[in-house]
């Protein structure tokens, strides 16, 4: 028999699979309507999914060959922990940097919150130092 954590970690691979091919209409039917994000240096979670299609959507921007390592994942009743590992290329304007075609690799532990068959919340905690270090401009370059 299949456990609420074993579908919600699978759940969670099929949004991650879609991310990666660039089908977000397809990962943003997998969160709820009221999907909650919780991210490093906002005071207040950001509501909806049209919130955390826009995020996505400028990473894919930015690193459109954007790949997804799931390296553990573990879940317990209605929440799933993943350690993640993102690699790319940096081909298109990322906050404040332009694009330099640097490959990029990072790291990230994220939690879920499950409702149902849907993914209802999220906190991130991805390892945005090493990748702005990576894209920022070498000294000599500004």
């Amino acid at each position: 028999m299949i456990t609420s954590a074993e579908k919600n970690m699978a759940l969670l691979r099929t949004a991650f699979q879609a991310v990666e091919c660039g089908d977000l209409d397809a990962a943003q039917e997998l969160l709820t309507e009221n999907f909650i994000a919780n991210m490093p240096g906002s005071s207040e979670p950001r509501l909806g999914r049209e919130v955390w299609r826009l995020g996505t959507q400028s990473m894919l921007e930015a690193f459109p060959d954007l790949k997804i390592d799931v390296q553990d994942m573990f879940g317990v009743d209605d929440r799933v922990t993943v350690l993640l590992h993102f690699h790319g290329t940096h081909r298109g304007a990322f906050q404040q940097f332009e694009a330099t075609d640097r490959q990029v690799s990072y790291g990230s532990i994220e939690v879920y919150r499950f409702e149902g068959d849907k993914i209802a919340e999220e906190w991130v905690a991805p390892d945005m130092i090493s990748l702005m270090q990576q894209i920022s401009p070498a000294r000599g370059e500004f």
